[in-house]
């Protein structure tokens, strides 16, 4: 079989994966519009069909792989860079540093061009954010000092800032009210009956990747690696307990509790008010994706972002409620929500000795169960026009697994509070379908599947590494419909070094929020950085929230253009 041939096929085989898309009674149930709109479009076959004659006559132009050091663009896109790394949003506070997951909510629904935008600070490179360069040192945690560690506690969590839509251009309303930071210093509440390690509220969050919105339109924001900033509690066979040290060495100048990290936090747009949601249990979460049941009880999906091991989901007893309510993790063998209630669980009841033990160590109560290792399931999306989940595996190194797949999960009768479910995995990563590592996903406002990729700086354009064809990470989009349905069509590829992550929608469906995360990352030497992006005054590279329109992007939301 042919090259050609072969990608054809799997063009059909994903679009069947997937689910068939009926274009003209596509209708969004209410809560899986959450990119920026609430509107429940439907559209008549004849107007689906228009617009079918004219995706026949403009077929969509990607780009080819690329390890430029730049943000480029497919044709009929065009960008600009909202806000970057250092920037003030007032007075008293900065942008902070690794730009992750975006969220954007309008203050007005009526005016949905001005509004309040999320984005989360994952990490930070020591190297630019506080000046120490790891490189010059043989034992670099010996090296650290309370300054350097107290200016990186800034530069994670998050920040909100105030936007405006104004004659076709996007920009920042400096020193607005709303703008505001959440850092790694910000005292936060848990949501908990019970304290964790001692304490009620706890100090910072940290590691924010991806994350969610709530159906009363606040952010949700997930703490990922934590381990790496204040290390980890660990227990040998006898349950004695022992600590793990961190990455970056924080906790020689900040001894807060590995405990008090790893969990969904909740921030409230207004007030940047923040709690720390405990019933979700404690891992590495990727991202929290909300459905909201007719009874206005909540499932909240997530992923634990690491080799082997798990996905979860959080079904409420009370309408509105990230506490009452009962936590499950997948056998996506068997097609099983295992329970990880202690009280109906005598295997937790050997182990742990109440509830709150059982979600701070969640990881250790899954294993337990019996649930499914997967391999590093990162973002959930629910497909607008099936209402499946899916799930991005990113790749599984040590047992081969390199470029990655798709999870599916199809939930019993479609009831998503449901205890059984159907799992199956579309293997996408590959030379065949020009992609590796998906990351990211994002429905558009007509159902297209967006998605991100994450290939680490350090395997990204090696001629000995299975990364090489593909070049710099980049997004991409795989059409519903038309001529080009199942193709995956490369719209933009990031600079070097760099990870584009969180795309978000505009209400509009006209403009796609992203993060430039991590450009130059593999920097050692200020005075020659791997990359120069944004190419400002600095010259030295800035994560940075870019704002894409183009026809393109109408083109493909054209449920609101017709």
């Amino acid at each position: 079989m042919s090259k050609e041939l072969t990608k054809e096929y799997n063009r059909r085989k994903f679009l069947t994966f997937l689910g068939k898309a009926g274009i003209g009674v596509i209708a969004f149930p209410t809560f899986l519009t959450n990119c920026g709109t609430k509107s429940n479009p439907t559209i008549s076959n004849e107007l689906a069909e228009e617009y079918l004659d004219k995706l026949k006559k403009t077929p969509l132009k990607g780009l080819i792989p690329s390890d430029k050091d730049d943000l480029l663009l497919a044709e009929g896109l065009n960008y600009q860079t909202l806000i970057k790394w250092g920037d003030k949003i007032s007075d008293t506070d900065t942008f902070g540093f690794n730009n992750d997951f975006i969220c954007y909510i309008p203050l007005d629904e009526n005016n949905p061009k001005e509004g309040l935008l999320w984005v989360n600070h994952e990490y930070t490179n020591p190297l630019f954010v506080s000046g120490f360069n790891k490189y010059e040192f043989e034992n670099p945690r010996e090296h650290r000092s309370k300054d350097q560690i107290t200016k990186e506690l800034y530069n994670v969590g998050g920040s909100i800032i105030r936007i405006k839509e104004e004659n076709g251009t996007w920009k920042v309303i400096p020193n607005d009210a709303y703008n505001r930071r959440v850092t790694g210093h910000t005292p936060i509440s848990l949501n908990w009956d019970e304290p964790i390690e001692g304490k009620t509220e706890v100090i910072g969050t940290n590691s924010n990747c991806s994350g969610g919105i709530t159906p009363w339109n606040t952010f949700l924001t997930c703490e990922e690696n934590y381990a790496d900033c204040f290390g980890e509690s660990e227990y040998d066979e006898s349950n004695v307990k022992s600590h793990k040290e961190s990455r970056y060495g924080w906790e020689q100048f900040y001894n807060y509790p590995p405990e008090h990290y790893g969990w969904v936090v909740e921030i409230e747009p207004k007030t940047g008010k923040a709690q720390k949601h405990v019933a979700l249990g404690r891992f590495a979460h990727e991202c929290c994706t909300l459905f909201e049941l007719e009874d206005k009880r909540v499932v909240a999906y997530s992923g634990d972002d690491t080799n082997d091991e798990h996905l979860y989901k959080f079904v409420s007893s009370k309408a509105g409620s990230l506490k009452e309510g009962t936590l499950y993790v997948a056998d996506t063998i068997n097609g099983k929500w295992l329970s990880l209630d202690w009280e109906s669980q005598p295997i937790l009841k050997s182990k742990f000795k109440n509830q709150t033990e059982v979600l701070v160590r969640v990881r250790e109560a899954a294993k337990l169960l019996g649930a499914t290792e997967l391999n590093r399931p990162e973002d959930i999306e629910i497909d607008p026009i099936t209402g499946h989940i899916l799930i991005s595996l990113t790749n599984n190194k040590p047992k081969g697994d390199y470029h990655g797949s798709i999870l599916k999960i199809e939930e019993t009768d479609g009831a998503f509070d449901s205890l059984t479910f159907k799992a199956s995995t579309y293997l996408a990563g590959g030379e065949e379908s020009g992609f590796s590592c998906p990351d990211n996903l994002a429905f558009d406002l007509s159902g297209n599947l967006w998605m991100t990729s994450d290939i680490s700086g350090d395997s990204m354009n090696r001629e000995d590494k299975p990364y090489a064809p593909f070049k710099n990470n980049s997004l991409f989009v795989i059409p519903r419909y038309g001529e080009d349905a199942g193709k995956v069509i490369r719209v933009a590829s990031a600079p070097r070094d760099a990870e584009l992550t969180g795309p978000w929608f505009s209400p509009d469906g006209k403009t796609l929020f992203l993060s430039v995360q991590h450009p130059g990352e593999l920097t050692r030497d200020l005075q020659n950085p791997t990359s120069k992006w944004p190419f400002d005054e600095d010259n030295i590279p800035k994560p940075a929230v870019v704002a894409i329109k183009g026809d393109l992007i109408e083109k493909m939301n054209f449920l609101n253009q017709i």
